[in-house]
């Protein structure tokens, strides 16, 4: 018998094993930098320690103890040191220009994230930005502009887009379910008075601190509500609500209007808990304890955010998606199908429905999310990132999208400030809103 027949009847035979050619892809290393290792860089550091595809190279923090306890984490998997950046607040700028980066993680205060994130792109290196990613509109614009300028793409790390409910009800809305989509409601309901106010030793510890004073983001994000009246964290609502409603992918923002409650929730916390006399019982809180923005869409689809973060309340993103066929609620976990569920104005259970439209990117990589934090959201987000940069293709939440929804913030403050007043949206896209195909949760790759 002569090689080739040989070959021909052991592969018949099944005698040879069949040789499997490696995805290129998935063999690909790529580098990572993270500006920013405190309690949420260090979620997203320990993360990417998981995946042998990710070198971290260089972090940055002006916060020794924080990259000491970086180096902990990445220590505990047996992974190299990575050169650390801690001289100034500027030292960032050192970092991004290194040769061994391909992409760099931001987890700051928001005030930093733009000036980071575009140093990021301007060094070619792909961004990828904790939310929300802008605090001023002309951010938003900078951002846009930075990336159509240099051609490097940002992303907005909103975790909630992937959070599993979310994307089952994504799945329903893309099968038609819902119907023709009307309506979507959502919010950041999240008792912070004791993140945004602690003893200054403990991130969520007891007592009145914040500034100088105060732990972690009671340093920085507390002055947000001193100085500022409107949605100041919009995207864990709102990014989801925006993938169902297509928005910059064949949908657009048009306008809103806000307005807020008075204030009272932390003044009444630090009386509560650090008495009248504490010199914190005298500081002017801006931001009302409640604010409701209402968005109108370019399709017709209208949009309530609620940001309430200084009341006492259990948690609640509050979301809810209505359209012509039908109704789910996050609170309570209820839906109504007209045709499908089985009584006539009655609630059902959202689990079945759950279960059913499961999306496909949570069915493959349910297991390899279980370390991961925020149920399993983390560990989709940062590997959507890191996918996209081993791909070199946009990230399936781009600078667009970061753009518009934390856009939202400030404009909402305008509004608020004009006596709840309409308020243009911009679009960021410039018109290309109108033919921009999908691109989040298509299949189960990322």
């Amino acid at each position: 018998m002569n090689r080739r027949d040989f070959i021909s009847a052991s592969l018949a035979t099944s005698t040879v094993p069949f040789i499997v050619k490696k995805n290129p892809i998935e063999d690909k290393k790529i580098r990572l930098g993270f500006i920013g290792v405190g309690l949420r860089g260090r979620t997203h550091l320990q993360q990417v320690m998981y995946r042998p595809d990710v070198e971290v190279t260089a972090i940055c923090d002006i916060d020794k103890n924080s990259i000491t306890e970086a180096n902990k984490i990445i220590q505990k998997f047996n992974k190299p040191i990575p050169v650390a950046y801690t001289k100034g607040e500027r030292d960032f700028e050192n970092m991004v220009k290194r040769d061994d980066l391909d992409g760099v993680v931001i987890a700051t205060p928001w005030e930093w994230h733009v000036p980071m994130a575009i140093a990021a792109m301007k060094a070619g290196k792909y961004a990828g930005v904790e939310v929300s990613a802008t605090v001023t509109l002309q951010e938003s614009w900078d951002l846009v502009d930075t990336f159509e300028q240099t051609g490097s793409h940002c992303m907005i790390l909103e975790n909630v887009c992937y959070r599993r409910d979310i994307m089952a009800v994504l799945n329903m809305v893309r099968k038609g379910m819902f119907g023709e989509m009307l309506y979507g409601h959502c919010g950041y309901q999240h008792d912070l008075r004791f993140v945004k106010l602690n003893d200054g030793k403990s991130a969520y510890g007891k007592g009145v601190e914040f500034g100088e004073k105060g732990f972690s983001e009671a340093r920085w994000r507390t002055q947000h509500s001193i100085d500022r009246n409107g949605d100041l964290y919009p995207t864990h609502g709102l990014g989801p609500v925006a993938h169902w409603m297509d928005i910059n992918y064949g949908n657009q923002f048009l306008y809103l209007t806000s307005m807020a409650t008075k204030a009272r929730g932390m003044h009444n916390y630090i009386v509560d808990n650090g008495g009248e006399n504490h010199p914190n019982a005298k500081v002017k809180f801006k931001l009302g304890d409640i604010v409701t923005t209402t968005i109108q869409c370019a399709n017709g689809e209208n949009i309530v955010i609620i940001h309430d973060t200084s009341s006492p309340r259990p948690y609640s993103l509050g979301f809810r998606a209505q359209g012509t066929k039908g109704i789910w609620m996050n609170d309570g976990n209820q839906i109504y199908i007209e045709g499908t569920s089985k009584k006539h104005d009655t609630w059902e259970p959202f689990a079945d429905y759950a279960k059913q439209y499961d999306h496909p990117l949570w069915k493959r990589f349910e297991q390899d999310a279980v370390n991961a934090g925020h149920g399993g959201m983390d560990f989709f987000v940062i590997r959507a990132f890191i996918e996209s940069i081993k791909r070199k293709v946009a990230p399936p939440i781009d600078v667009y999208d970061a753009a518009a929804w934390s856009a939202i913030s400030p404009l909402s403050e305008l509004s608020i400030a004009r006596g709840s007043s309409s308020v243009e949206i911009p679009d960021f896209t410039r018109g290309k809103w109108r033919n921009r195909k999908r691109t989040f949760g298509l299949n189960d790759d990322y």
